[in-house]
């Protein structure tokens, strides 16, 4: 769930000029415990931390040893048991860990699935920290980064504020989501538009930020698709279908929230192993939770 935050609330640090490691501390020989990596991503993630924020521990106890990092979009009972099974007892989720934004469990305080998760992670004497906020405030946007890398798009981004905007060789809308699908392994991607529209301008509005940053991209000239991971289905899919009716450019390309996002955790892994060096620090996807029958 994305949140659009003013600029105010986050000094645009670039790590583009920041050395490998830097901020790391020496290595030593006891390991760090879950306080002192969180102090660490405080300190590395080139924003100011703000009081009001989500990205806080929904699990464990904070002066745990930590003896492994896994890095994921939820905390899903899967990826828990495979973090414990790897031996990695910290888990960092970009999304709640139980069923809602603020992980406000006090409806559900008689739910057998929130009592058997939150007794394996007992058990299991497992941490979780929650890192959205400020990992999609840092400069550049973690999230979006490493969906840039997954899609080979790196160097095609305009350079502007806002949403970021990608300049692709041009193609049609049916050949871009194919494409789309087969990159992130997208198992239920839904798209709204022509299949046949010429598109060449994308922009990345992953996750779900609420239509009006949907809406608010496809109004640019220099955009054609938006990208993104999910959408009240009465808003900006018919947003695009009215515009294409009228004969505009316009599409929405729907990856499903975890695959617009997924990506993004997998490259927040390879940046806190700049300043983790003591324990392993693994990316554990939790994939696409959506199927189709065939």
């Amino acid at each position: 769930m994305k949140t659009f935050v003013s600029a105010v609330l986050c000094l645009a640090i670039s790590a583009a000029g920041r050395p490998p490691g830097a901020g790391a501390p020496p290595p030593s020989a006891d390991p760090p415990t879950v306080r002192q990596i969180v102090e660490r991503i405080r300190k590395n993630v080139g924003c100011e931390w703000s009081p009001r924020t989500v990205d806080t521990i929904k699990a464990g106890d904070p002066d745990t040893p930590v003896t492994g990092v896994a890095t994921t979009c939820f905390a899903t009972m899967d990826v828990l048991r495979r973090a414990a099974a790897s031996g990695k007892n910290f888990i960092i989720a970009h999304e709640p860990t139980f069923y809602n934004h603020a992980d406000d469990t006090a409806r559900m305080a008689d739910d057998p699935v929130l009592a058997a998760k939150r007794a394996f992670l007992a058990e299991k004497k497992l941490v979780v920290f929650r890192f959205h906020d400020h990992w999609h405030r840092r400069s550049p946007d973690g999230i979006d980064e490493g969906m840039a890398a997954a899609l080979g798009w790196e160097s095609a981004r305009v350079p502007g504020e806002g949403a970021p905007v990608f300049r692709i060789p041009e193609t049609t809308l049916q050949r871009l989501a194919a494409d789309l699908k087969d990159r992130l392994m997208a198992g239920t991607l839904r798209v709204v538009g022509d299949p046949e529209m010429k598109a060449s301008r994308v922009a990345l509005v992953a996750g779900a930020p609420g239509s009006a940053a949907q809406i608010r991209a496809l109004q640019r000239d220099d955009v054609d698709v938006v990208l993104g991971g999910e959408s009240p289905e009465w808003e900006t899919t018919e947003y695009i279908r009215d515009a294409t009716a009228l004969g505009k450019r316009k599409a929405l390309v729907l990856l499903g929230h975890v695959s617009s996002e997924e990506a993004g955790m997998r490259h927040c892994a390879t940046w806190l192993k700049g300043f983790v060096p003591e324990v392993p620090v693994e990316f554990l996807p939790a994939g696409e939770p959506f199927w189709s029958p065939k």
